[in-house]
């Protein structure tokens, strides 16, 4: 997955190391390089500062969710690294306040997990989000996520291929 991703309504742009530095400070250079505008709610401040300590040129990235319609990037999705020793590979994704409710995490997440699960090595997906965070639930439930244990109001979530 170190090439671009098309879905149905989005464009998923891996975020390699050197667009990853470049987000935080040299924004117009980021998107011409990208090939797409950042919407202006992008990057979150999270994502931002750990897009700093992006070092891996691993397939297990974060890709940017770019609308195609507008060629806005409108979010992020991807994975928060390789898989670890039990072979789990933990998912993230975040899509901006005035583009959610339209479906774009659920067609972006599938797409990455769908790519991981066939992936040598890639036992299970992981994720994690608030228990207050509805939108979160609905997506990891229509990914076919197994609820987990919940622990100081964040839910574990874990997907295993079969």
């Amino acid at each position: 997955m170190s090439s671009t991703i098309e879905t149905h309504r989005l464009r998923l742009e891996p975020l390699d190391r050197e667009i990853a530095a470049l987000v935080p400070s040299e924004r117009l250079v980021a998107q011409r390089k990208l090939g797409a505008v950042f919407h202006n709610a992008w990057p979150s401040d999270d994502l931002r500062d750990w897009l700093a300590s992006v070092a891996a040129e691993s397939p297990f990235r974060p890709y940017a969710i770019v609308e195609r319609a507008t060629n806005t990037v409108v979010g992020d999705v991807g994975f928060l690294g390789p898989p670890d020793a039990k072979g789990q590979v933990e998912l993230g994704y975040s899509v901006v306040s005035d583009r959610q409710r339209r479906g774009y995490a659920s067609e972006a997440a599938a797409a990455v997990v769908t790519w991981a699960l066939e992936q040598v090595g890639v036992k299970a997906i992981i994720a994690e989000c608030e228990a207050t965070n509805t939108a979160s639930i609905r997506t990891l439930e229509r990914l076919g996520f197994q609820r987990g244990d919940e622990r100081n109001g964040v839910i574990r979530w874990r997907h295993v291929p079969g």
